[in-house]
């Protein structure tokens, strides 16, 4: 691309900007590289809009009180148990 939209001085100021060391030959070379970006952006601008499907509603259920289990019942699989909790592995 000839009429650059990034020119290499503004890509050395980036890279000055990060403490990043580049040759002249890198930074026009990051230009175009950044210029091509750019224009497939302009690109995507042109894609048509298309009808969207509405925004999402909150389908969850109300929270409900009901019975749950007894603590018995949930230690019932577990494979250690100590004063009536989960015991796990020792975390050092």
């Amino acid at each position: 691309m000839s009429d650059s939209v990034v020119d290499p001085d503004e890509v050395g100021h980036v890279a000055d900007l990060a403490r990043v060391d580049l040759s002249e030959e890198e930074r026009e070379q990051f230009a175009e590289q950044f210029a091509d970006i750019l224009s497939y952006f302009e690109t995507l601008e042109e894609v048509p809009d298309i009808e969207r499907e509405p925004e999402l509603t909150n389908v969850m259920r109300p929270d409900e009180r009901r019975e749950s289990l007894s603590q018995d019942e949930a230690l019932r699989n577990a494979p250690e148990t100590e004063d009536g909790y989960f015991k796990g592995p020792k975390v050092s």
